[in-house]
């Protein structure tokens, strides 16, 4: 994100909340910035996703759209109105004019969250180049309201199985390392840990720092977290 897109995200929320949760705010993001600023990147294999089954309930439903005209007014509303809504357009705009598939993953009528899917590049600048059949996922959210029923990792989940058909290589997402929703939202799809990276621009050009060597003892915890969460799941 630009240093003109911070400030104007950051200019919105003061008009919404205030001084006092602006400054708040912006320490937050100051010290999450110094301190935890790496990202822990994740892959999974799209050829062992096919034979996956499907986990939604009856109650929700996931659709895949393509353009900008294809969602609906209410949905835009949902996802511009909650931050900047003039950025957040545009944002939507640039993500399908480079191709770009939005899934919206919905309770009944309700949108309870959604999330971005790129193949064969991405949207800025990655951490590593990706290959034809590679394909990125990012941008996810859940709105508030729907927070703590599983709705992330059953929406990533629904999405991988889509891709497999379509797709032979590899997925790949990220997240903040402070980020521990997120983080343990991941657990609980096939996605696994690659490793730690951060990126910072000058002058247009990207640079990537790779943290050193997770410890032995951070890689069996891993190990162990995945061997657990995958014989937790049932077999349908």
């Amino acid at each position: 994100m630009g240093i003109s897109d911070s400030i104007l995200r950051l200019t919105d929320y003061y008009s919404r909340h205030g001084f006092g949760a602006t400054i708040r705010r912006a320490v937050l993001g100051a010290r999450r910035a110094l301190f935890s600023n790496h990202m822990v990147l994740f892959y999974c294999d799209l050829a062992d996703q096919i034979s996956r089954p499907p986990d939604l309930s009856s109650s929700l439903k996931v659709e895949s759209l393509g353009s900008y005209v294809e969602v609906s007014p209410q949905d835009l509303q949902e996802m511009t109105g909650f931050w900047s809504p003039k950025q957040a357009h545009r944002n939507i705009k640039e993500r399908f004019a480079k191709g770009a598939t939005l899934w919206l993953i919905k309770s009944g009528d309700k949108l309870a969250g959604y999330g971005w899917t790129l193949r064969g590049r991405t949207v800025e600048p990655h951490y590593f180049p990706l290959g034809p059949e590679d394909v990125h996922l990012f941008d996810f959210h859940v709105f508030p309201q729907f927070r703590g029923r599983g709705i992330n990792p059953l929406l990533v989940n629904c999405i991988l199985r889509n891709l497999a058909l379509n797709c032979g290589g590899r997925a790949f997402i990220e997240a903040a390392e402070w980020n521990q929703a997120q983080l343990i939202s991941l657990q609980k799809t096939p996605f696994r840990r690659l490793g730690l990276a951060r990126s910072f621009t000058i002058f247009g050009h990207t640079f990537v720092s790779r943290a050193q060597k997770e410890s032995a003892e951070q890689l069996q915890k891993a190990e162990r977290r995945d061997r657990a969460l995958t014989m937790a799941r049932p077999n349908k």
